[in-house]
C-alpha cells in the first residue's frame, strides 16, 4: 500500500522537535484545495516551485558573474539548489521540517531581477514613488499572483508558512520589512534556517567562483581571510598536497562544514535557552534562534569584506554588470514611453497594477539573456 499523507504527517509528529513546524498544523492556503494523497502540504509546495516558470528562469540569471561568463560559474539557479541542500542539512540536524525548509530555500530567489543585486538596485530606483522593488517581496508576488498555471487561482497557492518564509527572508543583503498578514516578530525556525543557509552558500560559493575565475588569489586569501587559512591548513594536514581543482574543492567544502557545524551547535543552545515549545512560540520570540556564534560572525564579516573589495567590485565583475544594468534602465524607460509594444499579458496587468508595476514585473521576470536580446532587437545594442 502507498504511504498516505496522514502517515507522513504522523511520522513528522513522531520524529520532529516540538518547536518544528508540522505540515498538519499549517495555516493553509489562500484558496481552498483538496489535500494531496501521497505528499504533505509542504512537499506539494516544493513541487509547485520546481515546476514554475520563474524557477526555470533562474538558470539564466546572474549570481555574481554576468550570465554566460563561464561554463562552471554559478547562476542564480545553481546557487538556489545549493542553498536548498545546505538548508536541508541544517534542518535535519536540528529535527526541523526539512520539506518546509527546502521549499522556502528553493523559492527564496524566484523574484530576483536580472543581473543580480545591481539589477535590483536599478529597479528599486526606477520604482521609487511607485511601491519600490525588493526581490524577496517580488518572490512573494510571483507565488501569490504572477505565475498563471492553475485554473482556479492565481499564483501557486502555496501554504502560509512558505509565504511567511519569503516575506521574512533576511540576510546581510536582504531586509524586506514587515508585510500585512506576517506580523509576528520572527518566522519559523525552518524559515530562519533558509536565511542562514543562503548566507553560507553565497559567501562560500562566491569564494569558489572567485578562485575558479582567477580573480581571487589563494596566496592572498591565506594571508587575509582566517576562515580560508584555517580550512586550507586542515585540508593540507588531512590530505597532503592536492591538485589545484581538488584542493580548492576540499577547502570550500571544509568551510561549509565548519559553518554548518557552528550554526547547528549555536542554534541548539539558543533554542534551549529560549525554552520555546512550539512553532508559534518561536514566532513570538524577540530574536532569531538560528544563528552563527559571535566568533563565527566576526570571521564571516572578515570574509564578506574581503569579497566586496576583491571580487564583487573587481572591474572584471563590476564593469560588465554595470553595462548590463544600463540596458535594464533603458528598457524600463522605453516601455513607459511605448506601452503598446508590451505583450498582451503585461498590458492586461496594467489595468490592475498600473503601468510602472506591470513593467517592473515584466523586467524582473526577464533573464539576463532576454534583456540583452530585447535591447538588441529594440536598440541594436548589448553589453560587451
Amino acid at each position: 500500500m502507498p504511504r498516505t499523507r496522514e502517515e507522513l504527517e504522523q511520522l513528522e509528529r513522531l520524529t520532529l522537535a516540538p518547536y518544528a513546524q508540522l505540515s498538519a498544523a499549517s495555516r493553509g492556503r489562500a484558496y481552498s484545495e483538496p489535500p494531496p494523497d501521497w505528499r504533505t502540504h509542504y512537499q506539494r509546495d516544493r513541487d509547485r516551485v520546481i515546476h514554475s516558470r520563474a524557477f526555470r528562469r533562474l538558470d539564466n540569471k546572474t549570481q555574481v558573474f554576468l550570465n554566460g561568463s563561464g561554463d562552471h560559474l554559478r547562476t542564480r539557479l545553481t546557487h538556489t539548489m545549493e542553498v536548498a541542500a545546505i538548508a536541508r542539512n541544517i534542518a535535519s540536524a536540528l529535527r526541523l521540517n526539512t520539506d518546509l525548509t527546502e521549499t522556502i530555500a528553493l523559492a527564496h530567489d524566484l523574484g530576483h531581477s536580472p543581473f543580480g543585486h545591481k539589477g535590483e538596485t536599478v529597479l528599486a530606483r526606477l520604482m521609487k514613488g511607485h511601491g519600490g522593488f525588493e526581490h524577496n517581496l517580488q518572490s512573494l508576488r510571483i507565488v501569490e499572483e504572477l505565475e498563471q498555471k492553475y485554473p482556479d487561482f492565481p499564483g501557486l497557492n502555496l501554504t502560509w508558512e512558505v509565504r511567511e518564509g519569503l516575506a521574512k527572508h533576511q540576510t546581510t543583503y536582504d531586509h524586506p520589512g514587515r508585510l500585512k498578514g506576517f506580523n509576528a516578530r520572527n518566522s519559523s525556525l525552518e524559515a530562519q534556517v533558509a536565511n542562514v543557509a543562503d548566507e553560507i552558500t553565497y559567501y562560500s560559493h562566491d569564494l569558489d567562483d572567485g578562485l575558479d575565475s582567477g580573480l581571487l588569489s589563494e596566496t592572498q586569501l591565506m594571508k587575509k581571510v582566517k576562515i580560508f587559512a584555517d580550512a586550507a591548513r586542515f585540508v593540507r594536514q588531512k590530505h597532503g598536497r592536492l591538485a589545484e581543482e581538488s584542493r580548492h574543492y576540499f577547502i570550500i567544502r571544509t568551510i561549509i562544514d565548519m559553518q554548518i557545524h557552528d550554526v547547528v551547535m549555536n542554534s541548539e543552545n539558543l533554542i534551549k535557552k529560549a525554552g520555546v515549545k512550539s512553532a508559534d512560540e518561536v514566532r513570538l520570540h524577540p530574536k532569531p534562534l538560528i544563528a552563527h556564534s559571535p566568533a563565527r560572525r566576526k570571521l564571516n564579516r572578515e570574509l564578506r569584506e574581503y569579497l566586496y573589495r576583491n571580487l564583487y567590485y573587481n572591474p572584471v565583475v563590476h564593469g560588465p554588470n554595470l553595462q548590463a544594468v544600463k540596458l535594464l534602465d533603458k528598457l524600463f524607460k522605453y516601455f513607459l514611453a511605448h506601452p503598446k509594444v508590451l505583450g498582451k499579458t503585461t498590458r492586461k496587468r496594467v489595468q490592475t497594477t498600473g503601468l510602472h508595476r506591470a513593467i517592473c514585473d515584466y523586467l524582473a521576470g526577464m533573464t539576463d539573456r532576454y534583456v540583452i536580446l530585447e535591447c538588441r532587437r529594440l536598440f541594436g545594442e548589448e553589453p560587451d
